[in-house]
């Protein structure tokens, strides 16, 4: 086994949840500039995460959309952009039915 690979910095570390305000005390090595006083009296640093296993749809067995960031709104708006570029190119690749008069350029003319 290679020594000396794993961090000797482990001590303990709040993260709470800013969906639910849940709060974690575990073991970590993350750095944080926040502390936050403890259940116990203590002062610990604090760690903020956007979803944990309090909040995540796949442990709570709710299905809930929670979108901090917005990616949800960005997706969708790149989806119709995607969407409405794809009918203008369909529509304007599209060739006339037979019969159907279709316009003409003039040319340009000759002179002399």
């Amino acid at each position: 086994m290679k020594k000396d690979i794993h961090p000797k910095n482990y001590r303990l570390v709040v993260f709470e949840d800013l969906n639910d305000g849940t709060k974690i005390l575990t073991r970590s090595t993350v750095a944080s500039e926040e502390t936050v006083k403890w259940e116990d009296g203590n002062e610990y640093p604090l760690v903020k995460v956007h979803i944990s296993s309090s909040s995540h749809p796949f442990y709570t067995g709710q299905e809930k959309l929670v979108d901090i960031e917005g990616r949800v709104d960005k997706f969708q708006a790149r989806r119709d952009a995607a969407k409405k570029a794809k009918e203008q190119k369909a529509k304007k690749s599209a060739k006339p039915a037979k019969g159907e008069k279709t316009e003409e350029k003039e040319q340009p003319q000759k002179i002399g």
